[in-house]
């Protein structure tokens, strides 16, 4: 997958045997990690010239879940920056990988300057006194912080909008921070709020040379960064290494800025609140040089009640956004805007029409989660929508809007089927037209793209952003895996267009899905010796889980086969679904009549088959209410602190299929509900800080590798069950 080239055992430090039950983990305390909520400080490394002093005061709470790692700005796979420590002030943001993305953030209260974000520090000047922070919350789309000093709140907010429906407004690179100050001691203060954001930014190795610039664009004041020399579609270190960073605010009375090195910037802050209008002109020089930043500083003036938001955005500008089949491709924002001045100037008149399009999205999720699955499950949800949407990006393909997707952090492929698989959840249940644009890139490429095999393919190309196609030889071939993956996101995306377009769809791309169907026909039943999405694990022969996707796929492709109008098509593959289904429910039985069977050849075992989910999500009504209920009660029977293990061979777990298993189990409240409690538990107190992890262990709850991936999705797999009843 896809997941790992790595071995897991150099992951895995608890391969092994005789697991000790979820009850008696609580009771031992083997696994009790109720410490680890507790907030690690970390001063940072970077955006400046030594390590700071600020320390926060710990006095944090959090709603509705403490997140492993907090997303600040998340909008597209190199616009990516993350929180991985409870409070604002004392860490540096950071790339998904860990590298520092600096953003400073200082409030300067009737003369005393307090951090707010970041982790600062000036030459021969004493050690800058952090704001308390009391409260995060995390939406679907934002993470707020409150914080308290000198006297004034502050409620800072980040907002990384997602726009169901809305391709115009989700092609846009850009996110917003908002800040809003008020008298936290009913007393008038004089308050100056300044940001800033760091050359990191704009690459992965502070050694390279950048250049800046300052405009004025119809009333918003854009500062920005560029590398001297771009690479053109290519990465370092998972960022990329062509495109400008931008860094916009609207022009407003008391507003002043600068670019220049950290230390003078951030001094005239610290010295007078107020910013000279400059930009440093010994460029370009190496991000490390003196540590470039893009400064804005805002006076607010005597302060009691909320101000008014002090709103900055910030972006990544790419044009090309990457290439399929050598062929380069525009950003999608490029046919409404012909420049990015223009798109931020209308990103920033969007502001308040983008809060309350939020507020709406926050609470629809909310709500229904909670019907759902509850208030754990409602959280769970507020982690997913802007890590799922935030690996991927709109293009331009001859005139028509393309979605496409990195597998961040496993492989780095380009829309890896069976990475777009695990997350589809999330757009079936919020934005069905999205799925759509994720699988025309893949569609094309099978019947127009030299892919020559009678299954599907696993990606469009091995390193993101080259859609370079990767035919056999090359690729990572999972025949059984790709081709049901396929069909059943095909049908689930049928099923929620209006019949015309459906029907227009399933008769588009009849061709290439019947072949995949025919594929499965032949295989489905009994794989062979095929590697599998898990592939971490190893290759596998007669998997009882992969047989289950196949045969559901041939399920999918009877329903795809009634909307193209061919009835005796759809016919004969769910006649054929169903006498497979049969014959594996009695293949895969264990012998002891309790579970199924890892493999068909491979008594005393079981796994997680979490590939029960599109049966209910798809309606095919395949798998038995006996087979279910019974893998549910095994499932119980096997759940550690966390979890419930893939398999008997390891005692890790993936968070999708957790997911996963716990929507196809939503009738057994009992078995839905604890897998629910334990991927919340693993969330909310995992010692492993870092974005939202879907490969961890389920006795230590320490992360095993993947983080960021946009396989997150899969956390909407219950609610798109419920959608579908």
């Amino acid at each position: 997958m896809s997941e790992s080239r790595q071995d897991s055992a150099d992951h895995n430090p608890f391969n092994r045997t005789g697991l000790s039950r979820r009850d008696l983990l609580k009771l031992s305390g083997a696994a009790g990690l109720s410490l680890a909520a507790l907030p690690i400080l970390a001063t940072g490394a970077s955006a400046g010239p030594a390590a700071s002093a600020v320390k926060p005061l710990v006095a944090s709470t959090f709603d509705p879940i403490r997140p492993p790692a907090t997303p600040l700005v998340v909008r597209s796979p190199y616009l990516s920056s993350w929180l991985t420590d409870d409070t604002l002030p004392g860490t540096w943001a950071s790339f998904w990988t860990g590298h520092v993305t600096g953003m400073c953030g200082l409030a300067r209260v009737d003369g005393t300057t307090y951090v707010f974000m970041g982790s600062p520090s000036l030459a021969n000047q004493p050690a800058l006194q952090a704001m308390t922070q009391t409260g995060l919350t995390v939406t679907s789309t934002r993470s707020i912080f409150t914080l308290t000093g000198g006297g004034v709140k502050l409620v800072v907010t980040f907002l990384s909008p997602v726009e169901p429906g809305d391709v115009r407004r989700q092609s846009m690179p850009l996110s917003y921070v908002s800040i809003v100050a008020s008298s936290a001691d009913g007393k008038a203060h004089q308050v100056t709020l300044y940001m800033d954001i760091s050359g990191e930014w704009s690459a992965n190795d502070v050694s390279t040379l950048v250049n800046w610039t300052a405009e004025d664009n119809s009333s918003v004041r854009s500062l920005s960064i560029t590398p001297a020399n771009p690479q053109v579609l290519a990465e370092n270190g998972d960022m990329a290494t062509w495109g400008t960073v931008i860094w916009n605010t609207p022009d407003r009375a008391g507003l002043t800025w600068e670019i220049g090195e950290d230390q003078i910037v951030r001094g005239s802050v610290v010295g007078s609140g107020v910013l000279g209008n400059v930009v440093d002109p010994d460029q370009p020089r190496a991000v490390n040089n003196r540590w470039p930043v893009l400064g804005l500083s805002l006076d607010l003036g005597s302060v009691k009640a909320a101000s008014a938001p002090f709103v900055v955005s910030i972006g990544h500008i790419r044009n090309p956004a990457l290439s399929y089949l050598g062929t380069d491709l525009a950003p999608l924002w490029t046919s409404y805007w012909p420049t990015w001045e223009d798109m931020a100037v209308f990103f920033h008149s969007d502001f308040a029409a983008a809060t309350s399009r939020a507020t709406a999205l926050d609470a629809k999720i909310k709500t229904e989660a909670t019907a759902a699955g509850g208030a754990k499950y409602a959280a769970l949800c507020t982690l997913a929508p802007r890590q799922v949407y935030g690996a991927t990006e709109l293009v331009l393909r001859d005139g028509q809007p393309w979605a496409f997707l990195k597998e961040i952090s496993s492989d780095g492929n380009v829309s890896t089927v069976d990475v777009t698989y695990p997350g589809s959840p999330a757009f079936v249940y919020l934005d069905p037209n999205y799925l759509g644009l994720l699988l025309a890139p893949m569609l094309d490429f099978a019947e127009n793209g030299g892919w020559n095999q009678d299954y599907a393919e696993h990606d469009l190309g091995a390193s993101y952003p080259n859609a370079s196609g990767l035919n056999p030889g090359n690729s990572e071939p999972m025949p059984v895996e790709e081709s049901a993956n396929m069909l059943i996101m095909s049908a689930a995306y049928i099923a929620r267009l209006p019949a015309a377009q459906a029907s227009a769809f399933a008769s588009a791309h009849y061709a290439v899905l019947k072949g995949w169907a025919d594929y499965l026909v032949a295989n489905a039943l009994d794989p062979g010796y095929q590697n599998q999405t898990d592939d971490f694990t190893g290759f596998i022969a007669h998997s009882v889980n992969l047989a289950l996707k196949g045969i559901i796929g041939l399920g999918a492709m009877s329903q795809i086969s009634t909307a193209a109008g061919n009835a005796a098509d759809s016919a004969s593959y769910l006649s054929t679904a169903q006498s497979y289904i049969s014959q594996w429910a009695v293949k895969a039985q264990d012998t002891t009549n309790t579970n199924l069977k890892l493999a068909y050849d491979q008594p005393d075992t079981w796994s997680l088959k979490y590939n029960g989910y599109p049966d209910t999500l798809l309606g095919t009504g395949l798998v038995t209410t006996v087979v279910a209920a019974r893998e549910g009660n095994w499932y119980l029977a096997h759940e550690n602190q966390y979890g419930v293990p893939l398999d008997l061979r390891h005692s890790y777990t993936k968070t999708d299929w957790e997911m996963w298993t716990a929507a196809w189990q939503h009738n057994n409240k009992k078995v839905s509900q604890h897998l629910i409690e334990d991927v919340y538990d693993f969330a909310n107190t995992s010692p492993s800080r870092v974005p939202f992890s879907d490969w961890y262990d389920t006795i230590s709850g320490d992360q095993v590798g993947f983080q960021a991936r946009p396989v997150i999705g899969g956390i909407f797999a219950l609610l798109t069950v419920v959608q579908r009843d």
